[in-house]
């Protein structure tokens, strides 16, 4: 990525709430990635806390990792690319602050839906210059459970929330989008490709009912100058004390 394409995706960005980065990482950088992610969930996860993970319902299966860049630091140097940087400084309009590692592993055959929501019902941030970059280390293909996003749902603020019921996404929207699955962007993605989208897009995935993981990493960007907003806070705490973890 250089320089001169930032307009370009700075526009699109503000447009649609969603951009794809194709080749973000080499084949090498993917390989190195996941064999890490491999050996902290075999070797490491056992002793971190318990807010380190989600279960899929089987009890078993991992679902997510969380705060990977506080219970597993050695894994931020394989993601720093500062063109990358430049480019979400440019998208959360100020100094990006990166506040979360985290992945959604979506095994195949087990892997879980993620209701539709908005990221900032979680984030709680406000203005709303957050984003979510979804690093693809599996192939995303529409048989093992795409992230659907509604292009533009980011500039109607953020919309009425409930209680969703599911372990790793505990909050959803009250009413599910009504634009057809087909009208809406789908996420394919090949390994070491990126999703960037802003905070309040309307996104969800279906299960993995393939025999093909969708292994997703994810890096969760703040511009410095957001705050906590309390009103969303306080809903938040509500659906996790309802469906911990979060």
């Amino acid at each position: 990525m250089s320089l001169p394409e930032i307009p370009s995706l700075l526009h699109d960005y503000q447009r649609d709430g969603v951009i794809a980065l194709r080749g973000l990482f080499d084949a090498a950088q993917i390989a190195a990635l996941r064999a890490e992610l491999e050996r902290y969930m075999a070797e490491d996860l056992a002793s971190k806390p318990a807010d380190a993970r989600t279960l899929e319902p089987d009890g078993q299966t991992v679902r997510n990792l969380w705060r990977l860049e506080r219970h597993h630091p050695a894994l931020l140097p394989m993601l720093e690319k500062p063109e990358l940087l430049q480019l979400v400084a440019a998208l959360v309009q100020g100094e990006p602050l990166l506040v979360g590692v985290e992945t959604f592993n979506k095994a195949a055959r087990v892997g879980s839906a993620v209701p539709a929501h908005q990221d900032n019902a979680y984030f709680c941030q406000s203005p709303p210059d957050m984003l979510t970059i979804w690093i693809a280390l599996d192939a995303v293909t529409p048989a093992n459970g795409p992230v659907y996003y509604v292009r533009g749902s980011h500039l109607g603020g953020m919309l009425p929330t409930k209680p969703s019921g599911v372990k790793g996404n505990s909050i959803g929207l009250a009413q599910p989008p009504t634009l057809p699955l087909e009208d809406q962007f789908c996420g394919l993605l090949e390994p070491g490709d990126a999703l960037i989208h802003h905070c309040q897009t309307i996104h969800h995935s279906a299960p993995n009912l393939s025999d093909f993981p969708r292994l997703g990493l994810l890096l969760v960007y703040r511009g410095r100058h957001t705050q906590n907003d309390p009103a969303l806070q306080a809903a938040y705490r509500a659906a996790v004390s309802s469906t911990p973890p979060a």
